[in-house]
């Protein structure tokens, strides 16, 4: 190929190339100005909340990134520098409701529950450690004056059975009650001899002796100067205090018995579902010493203290332990059956989102269509909770994508949200001040123009918008390209107006973009 050849065919395809290009400017030009015909038909021509070009119905005129905002008439949104847009009947169903599409809902995987009615109440397993049942407890005393002869039992914690001996004790005392017992006996049944023979008995109670030792004594016809002390129940000896060959005085304790029928188990309840727990549930217990076996008892008593560490209770359980196996001090995993209770409403538990202020619950309305609602709560339990006020049975709940129906519900304009944000009806919101820092761009008659940095608490991103001046005016020093940190205020119209703002120490920075907003 020659060189002549060459450039022919150069200044061909650069004109074939020119040409496309041009067809594809113009195509563009053509679709930007098709798509902003259908939305500026609807804006410029429907005039007040009525039916648009497009045939359907609109009900209000709003603000997207306002939500809650409503207004009768097309225009510019009084916030921000944006065209209001139309809120159509098909979209907007009844108040507070948002319509979302089955595909969408597919893309946000929500997932839905049904409302129910059931009981609460499930059991709770706590763990605790085996203790003495001080109800079940005795101690041994002397009751006369004596000296301790012959000890049967001499180590602690060594079992005993029910009338075992324990001691043996010789008692001087009993030795001359006996004696003028027997006498007045031998004297026969003469005149008188009955009141001195009831006098002699008397005498041998107060020196210490049981109408079952008389009885002996009267019997026998002799002497019994020594005591046997014997077991009153069957257990271990938790203390012992007697020693053989010391002396004894009256009413001095020489064994405390402590009986195995029944043990304590102190369980440490958690705070949040002592609730549930109440004397005379029934108790299962198991021990990891004893495995497989099961033991039963009930609650005995809450004791009413709560630990500050732990945060729990401390409940006092009673189990049988007819074989002795549980000891003091066995660690052992009790589980409690709280009483049965009538039924309520039952949602899941992530199905209720808590604010801070409010716990709100998204009901599935049918036909794509979600709305919040308002729900009093009450107990929680193995991922359940109780629904007191706010819903019925057989409704759906969303369990799952309840934050991006609220994005949607914001998008869309739908007033009824999950956030606490004050709207213009609300009590205080003349009174809420918002904060944030930004960069002037126009000063009118009447109003502000600023490029802001993000305000959370009103859930604002960066933008421009313009804002009403206040009554008195800006200060005299502020003017066009000054950065500035302002305060607003929602006025009853609707429309935010400048409370305060001053100059800024330094010029507005990314950082500080990022970080300006606070309620105040």
């Amino acid at each position: 190929m020659n060189r002549k050849t060459l450039i022919v065919a150069l200044l061909a395809i650069a004109a074939i190339g020119s040409g496309g290009y041009g067809l594809y400017v113009a195509g563009t030009r053509h679709g930007i100005q098709a798509s902003k015909v259908a939305p500026d038909a609807d804006i410029s021509k429907a005039g007040s909340a009525g039916v648009s070009v497009s045939g359907k119905k609109i009900l209000y005129w709003h603000d997207p990134m306002v939500p809650g905002s409503k207004f009768d008439k097309p225009g510019k949104s009084p916030f921000m520098d944006m065209q209001l847009m139309p809120m159509y009947a098909d979209d907007a169903g009844d108040e507070g409701k948002v319509s979302i599409s089955p595909r969408v809902q597919q893309n946000l995987g929500i997932r839905t529950a049904e409302v129910t009615r059931g009981n609460l109440a499930s059991a709770v397993e706590a763990v605790g450690s085996v203790a003495y049942n001080e109800r079940d407890m005795a101690v041994v005393q002397a009751r006369s004056n004596g000296f301790l002869e012959r000890l049967y039992v001499r180590v602690a914690l060594d079992p005993v059975k029910k009338g075992q001996a324990l001691a043996e004790l010789y008692v001087p005392d009993w030795v001359a009650s006996q004696e003028e017992y027997l006498s007045v006996k031998r004297m026969g049944n003469g005149a008188g001899t009955e009141g001195l023979l009831d006098a002699a008995q008397q005498r041998m109670r107060l020196a210490g002796m049981t109408d079952e030792q008389i009885r002996v004594v009267e019997t026998s016809g002799t002497i019994h100067p020594r005591l046997t002390i014997v077991a009153p129940i069957g257990g271990v000896i938790a203390e012992l205090n007697a020693k053989e060959g010391m002396t004894v005085m009256s009413g001095a304790p020489l064994f405390r018995i402590n009986g195995l029928s029944t043990v304590w188990v102190n369980a440490e309840v958690p705070e949040n579902s002592a609730a549930q727990v109440r004397a005379g549930n029934s108790v299962e217990g198991r021990t990891p010493a004893l495995f497989g076996m099961v033991f039963k008892g009930k609650v005995s008593a809450i004791l009413p203290e709560v630990n500050a560490i732990t945060r729990t209770l401390k409940a006092r359980i009673e189990l049988a332990n007819p074989s002795g196996q549980l000891v003091p001090g066995m660690f052992v995993t009790v589980r409690l059956n709280p009483a049965a209770k009538e039924e309520v409403l039952l949602v899941p538990s992530e199905a209720v989102i808590q604010t801070g202020q409010r716990s709100v619950v998204i009901t599935a309305l049918g036909d794509g269509k979600f709305m919040p609602v308002d729900v009093e709560t009450g107990a929680e339990s193995n991922g359940r909770m109780e629904i007191r006020k706010g819903l019925k049975a057989g409704q759906k709940v969303v369990v799952s994508g309840q934050f991006l129906i609220d994005s949607e519900a914001s998008l869309k304009g739908t007033t009824k949200r999950m956030s606490d944000i004050p709207n213009a009806g609300d009590d205080n919101a003349a009174t809420t001040s918002h904060h944030g820092v930004g960069k002037v761009e126009k000063i009118d008659t009447t109003e502000v123009t600023l490029s802001h940095g993000p305000i959370p608490s009103l859930q604002w991103g960066p933008m421009t918008m313009g804002f009403k001046l206040p009554a008195a005016g800006l200060p005299k020093n502020i003017a066009v390209g000054d950065t500035v940190a302002f305060d607003i205020r929602k006025a009853k119209d609707g429309m935010f107006e400048i409370v305060s703002m001053s100059l800024t120490d330094a010029p507005l920075s990314d950082d500080k973009m990022k970080n300006a907003g606070a309620v105040k």
